[in-house]
């Protein structure tokens, strides 16, 4: 895998000799989801039958009598897909640093690219856990995402109280220290919106580094806040700057352009929660990032008619 050199990857060889069939698959993933033996996803009891003779539970809680596979309580629930099918999509998804577009995984995993479609939106939930606040110090900053909306077809563009809206916005933290990123899709650039998110996601008392955005002077007393003039071509003054978190950006971008083409403001939160996810997770041997992705299915579900509503 691409990336730093004292990781542990995993090679294409080497992913098919460990999962040559199903059921090796999801022995790998049981052992992933439940480090520490089969639990109860029903009520949590470890007191468990296993091997159960059911064609899809194979699993019984002796407490409380429920049956229960794998897949119970994931985002592979109803699935159709092999559990091979869903480890290998797992592996290029952790592993394809400008992400993986729908009709790549048609052609790679053998599948439908309807269901290519439906699997990577529902990978893309294993990453939505941001966990705690950054202690920084932290740069914050925003991008906007998407074709302007002027040069679409009438009847494509999205309006906003009756005029043309922008292009859609994300605001994102870095910590300097940890290299951790905070992002979400917002609604608008307001002073509110944007001073919410620092709150939420920077410890109070944090340093934050920001551009000259007016927003973010309204952090005073609450965070040691420096800014940088972008407005007037400056960019970094000593260690006054926001290139860590414009360089998450960048990687996001080469995602949308070169990858996926269109990001919606309906499925953008997946998309930017994918990059983020992998970014956080990027320090970790390959192996490590995919048990990571199968723990993050565990409490998800997205049906296929919640994507096309």
């Amino acid at each position: 895998m691409a990336g730093k050199s004292d990781r542990d990857g995993i090679s294409l060889t080497d992913l098919f000799g460990m999962f040559p069939d199903d059921s090796a698959a999801e022995r790998w993933m049981t052992q992933a989801r439940w480090p520490n033996g089969v639990a109860c996803p029903h009520c949590g009891s470890v007191n468990v039958q296993s091997g159960a003779k059911h064609h899809s539970m194979p699993y019984r809680c002796r407490d409380c009598r429920r049956r229960f596979s794998l897949r119970t309580g994931t985002a592979m629930a109803d699935s159709k897909l092999g559990y091979r099918v869903w480890a290998i999509g797992i592996y290029l998804f952790t592993t394809s640093l400008k992400g993986v577009s729908s009709m790549k995984l048609h052609r790679d995993l053998g599948i439908s690219q309807k269901a290519a479609w439906h699997l990577a939106h529902r990978l893309r939930q294993a990453w939505d856990d941001y966990g705690e606040q950054l202690v920084g110090p932290v740069e914050v900053d925003e991008t906007y995402v998407g074709g302007l909306e002027k040069n679409k077809h009438e009847d494509t563009r999205r309006h906003v109280k009756g005029r043309i809206a922008e292009k859609l916005a994300v605001v994102g933290l870095k910590d300097r220290e940890t290299g951790q990123v905070r992002a979400r899709f917002i609604p608008d650039t307001r002073g509110d919106t944007l001073r919410a998110f620092v709150r939420e996601h920077a410890r109070r008392g944090s340093q934050v580094y920001s551009d000259g955005h007016g927003a973010y002077l309204g952090l005073a007393g609450e965070y040691r806040h420096r800014a940088v003039q972008h407005s007037v071509g400056t960019y970094v003054i000593a260690d006054t700057h926001t290139n860590g978190i414009e360089s998450f950006w960048s990687m996001l971008k080469r995602g949308y352009v070169g990858t996926y083409h269109k990001m919606s403001g309906k499925h953008l939160q997946r998309y930017v929660d994918e990059f983020t996810g992998r970014h956080n997770a990027r320090e970790l041997d390959t192996l490590e990032q995919m048990r990571r992705v199968v723990r993050g299915l565990v409490g998800k579900r997205l049906q296929y008619q919640e994507l096309t509503a």
